[in-house]
């Protein structure tokens, strides 16, 4: 089936599309899913305060992925915490989680308190420019909360976020700002696919961090 592109939201005057856009009540998706948009949630001073700070202090890896049988390892970097060490296993690959930084912690209570939901790991992605980006996936893993809010908060250069239906191939795009947060909900993550596509002329980093709630590892919580 061919797919639609959706427009966010369907309206002309372009203040009216700043404030639908910001408005963390709308659902952004048409069916089948909640995302929701929260916009800026802290300054541009504090944005760039926590942007140095994770990019120089935590434990960044790389990331890999085994496909048919082999290890690929990307140029992404990844690092992986919660309030326990948690195991998380998605493309084939198992993690496990370091405690909490202080910084993290911060953000973490700062998300929580922006979206009243309680979250225990977090994974964090570090994107080192345009040419580093993220394939379509859903974030379905057994390790997740099912139907649990993932929230994401971005710092430091702006990326277009496509999600894709993954029957009707329906698409839907937004820019996702330095400081900003947007949340996946419900019913998404088995309806819809998300990535972020390489770009040219991005020269800066990215780091987006993904607030998580893991459930199955072995009764932990």
């Amino acid at each position: 089936m061919q797919g639609r592109a959706y427009s966010l939201p369907p309206i002309d005057d372009l203040m009216d599309l700043f404030e639908h856009l910001h408005d963390p009540t709308n659902n952004l998706l048409p069916y089948e899913g909640e995302v929701y948009y929260h916009g800026l949630v802290m300054s541009s001073k504090e944005a760039d305060h926590y942007l140095h700070l994770l990019l120089n202090s935590l434990d960044w890896q790389p990331d890999q992925a085994k496909i048919m049988g082999k290890v690929i390892t990307t140029r992404r970097r990844i690092a992986w915490y919660g309030s326990q060490p948690f195991s998380y296993t998605y493309s084939g690959i198992t993690k496990t989680a370091w405690p909490w930084t202080d910084a993290l912690l911060q953000l973490k209570q700062m998300v929580e308190a922006c979206t009243d939901v309680t979250y225990n790991s977090c994974l964090v992605n570090l994107y080192h420019d345009g040419q580093d980006g993220m394939a379509y996936h859903s974030d379905g893993e057994m390790d997740l909360l099912h139907h649990g809010t993932i929230a994401s908060l971005t710092l430091g250069a702006e990326r277009r976020f496509v999600f894709k239906h993954k029957r009707r191939q329906d698409k839907v795009e937004l820019i996702l700002a330095h400081g900003s947060l947007l949340t996946m909900a419900g019913s998404t993550q088995d309806n819809w696919l998300h990535r972020l596509p390489q770009v040219a002329g991005v020269t800066q980093p990215r780091v987006n961090l993904t607030f998580r709630t893991i459930v199955s590892n072995k009764g932990l919580a």
